[in-house]
């Protein structure tokens, strides 16, 4: 982010100008005796009228000022005697109203503020880095030899056919050296574009250049993942070719206001068994000066510089934003899915998780057991409660499968969202275990899954449904969704840990943003086509393409076979026991040759509940 820099003007008072009239104060008069004597009879005449007219106005503003605190202090003694009228209850109501209008007029005065603050830093921005720019335009213009060139080009793209539309990636990379090329966009809690952010560059701006609109091809998935150790030509998207353990990987979290980031995120790096291949990028939402920023040590580096966050600080990307502009997680990862630079790996994890020792490697070898270049481990995490030791070895031998959804909410908002999941222990053994679900608290994939199913900017103030979305969005791109066979990180949750409910929410500002979530919620639904009963003029399309659906699978496949009618808005229940113990065994034959995912086409299963009317 721009550092600060204050802004310098230089003003200029215009000085009065003198003419040759009595209201500039100067009266310019001829030498002639006569005329002078007129003109000072004139000028004295005139000094008198300014003069008494003065003194009239003066009495009559004391009379009318008597006046007004004679009306004034009437209005107030009969004030006092009818509230003293009104019975107790209607009193208090009229307290409760007007302490309602108090709160809210605060509430705007902070969005103000923190508007005013966003509009300063990204003038500063955009100002502060155009020498800068200027230099790496220039300095990029001449050693290409093309002295007119402008822009600052965005991450160069591979042009032969098998790799058209992937940009290349490197290793290391940080956000910290693109503060120059941030771009500019409206924040989406506020429809008539009045605030605007500053924001890395997608990596990867057309995920359909990337998968097509169809089942994208095992070169292309390949070409997609960088390494820490370059080829022999100095290239990073090594593919398969590169070690497991040099194989890198991107962890995005969202925080709001949360004191346990900054211990997940040391818990990530320290517990890793190459934390030189892992890339932390938080999107850190916090009020300044009463929460600290992700990356920030117990204690100073100076004083003891080997712990986590200081050995490994060029690993951390923090982009920081004022918690009044936070309007939920979709919009939160969004950015954060903005910080990913082609790592081979990608990881999304909630901001107060612990993580097991040797999680990276466990997590590889789990995804690579399934043999899907297209395999999404995900899902509800496990308390942290009894569940891992002081040194990160895991005490569970259980992991929660994703299977349990029903409809919630009323009329055209009315959606599908996740309910309590079933815990138990693997019935499939020496792989993750498929399932229909994905889950945003844990995600760990190959980078493409980021680049082709982005989070959608247009989404803001949505909490539940975000899941159902990328599920959906997910599987038509051709993505299969799997629980990991071990747990290689746990949750702190509020039930056994009693200092997180003191962790504000991102709803506490809800009021400023009243109605966008109900729009970004048609939205949603329609990209998804959960809402047939609803006319497609009646929702936002802005970039849909990017933000939609993929070409390998259809919505109504998904629906079909795992049981949801969108039209009633009901769900063939107990799915759970099918995803438990078959549908991995009878799915997974139909895995494609080159392992790009599950063939549904060879599919002809419907799920239909065996008992229906029961819990």
């Amino acid at each position: 982010m721009a550092s600060p820099r204050d802004d310098q003007q230089t003003r200029s008072r215009k000085k009065p100008t003198s003419g040759n009239s009595i209201g500039n104060g100067i009266y310019l008069s001829s030498d002639n005796g006569t005329a002078s004597a007129r003109e000072e009879r004139l000028a004295r005449r005139k000094s008198r009228v300014k003069k008494a007219r003065a003194r009239k106005s003066k009495k009559e503003g004391s009379s009318l000022l008597l006046v007004a605190a004679g009306v004034f202090a009437g209005y107030l003694l009969l004030c006092m005697v009818l509230f003293k009228s009104i019975p107790e209850e209607q009193r208090r109501v009229g307290i409760s109203k007007v302490q309602d209008v108090v709160r809210k007029t605060r509430q705007k005065v902070k969005m103000t503020e923190a508007r005013m603050a966003n509009q300063i830093k990204n003038f500063r921005h955009k100002h502060m880095k155009a020498n800068e720019s200027a230099d790496v335009v220039e300095k990029k213009a001449v050693e290409s030899g093309d002295s007119h060139r402008s822009m600052i080009s965005a991450p160069v793209v591979k042009s032969d056919d098998a790799h058209a539309g992937i940009p290349t990636g490197k290793w290391p990379v940080s956000i910290r050296d693109e503060e120059h090329d941030f771009e500019e966009i409206k924040h989406p809690g506020h429809e008539d574009g009045s605030v605007t952010m500053h924001v890395p560059r997608f990596w990867a701006n057309d995920p359909v250049a990337i998968h097509q609109n169809k089942q994208f091809s095992r070169e292309r998935a390949l070409a997609i993942g960088t390494c820490i150790v370059a080829d022999e030509n100095g290239n990073h998207m090594r593919g398969d070719n590169c070690p497991k353990n040099q194989r890198t990987i991107f962890v995005a979290i969202a925080s709001y206001r949360d004191f346990q980031c900054r211990d997940t995120v040391d818990s990530i790096l320290s517990r890793a068994k190459y934390p030189e291949r892992v890339r932390v990028a938080v999107v850190d939402q916090i009020v300044t000066g009463e929460d600290g920023s992700c990356d920030t040590p117990h204690a100073p580096c100076k004083s003891d510089p080997d712990q986590v966050l200081c050995k490994y600080k060029n690993q951390i990307d923090v982009y920081q934003m004022e918690a009044e502009l936070a309007i939920g997680p979709v919009f939160a990862r969004h950015i954060g899915h903005r910080l990913y630079r082609g790592e081979y790996y990608s990881m999304q994890s909630d901001a107060h998780v612990i993580f097991t020792t040797g999680w990276d490697t466990d997590i590889i070898e789990q995804m690579e057991a399934t043999g899907d270049e297209m395999t999404v481990l995900s899902t509800y995490l496990t308390d942290v409660v009894g569940s891992i030791d002081s040194k990160g070895t895991s005490l569970r031998n259980t992991r929660p499968i994703m299977c349990n959804t029903e409809y919630e909410g009323q009329g055209v908002e009315k959606h599908l969202r996740h309910m309590s999941q079933p815990e138990a222990l693997p019935e499939i053994k020496g792989m993750p275990q498929l399932q229909p679900y994905w889950a945003a608290g844990f995600s760990f994939s190959r980078g493409h899954f980021i680049a082709t199913t982005p989070y959608d900017l247009y989404q803001p103030m949505i909490f539940q449904g975000e899941e159902m979305s990328i599920t959906l969005r997910g599987f038509t791109i051709g993505y299969d969704f799997f629980a990991p066979e071990r747990s290689v990180c746990f949750h702190s949750y509020a039930k056994f840990a009693p200092e997180r409910n003191k962790v504000p929410h991102f709803w506490e500002h809800s009021g400023l943003y009243a109605g966008t979530g109900k729009k970004a919620m048609k939205r949603l639904l329609g990209i998804v086509h959960m809402n047939p009963e609803t006319d497609s003029s009646e929702w936002d399309h802005t970039e849909e393409d990017k933000y939609g659906l993929g070409g390998a699978r259809t919505t109504d496949k998904f629906y079909e076979t795992f049981g949801v009618n969108v039209v009633e808005k009901t769900v063939q229940r107990h799915l759970c026991q099918f995803v438990k113990n078959k549908m991995h065994n009878m799915f997974m034959t139909n895995l494609r040759s080159d392992g790009m995912g599950i063939d549904y086409s060879k599919i002809d299963f419907r799920w239909v509940d065996p008992r229906p009317g029961e819990p």
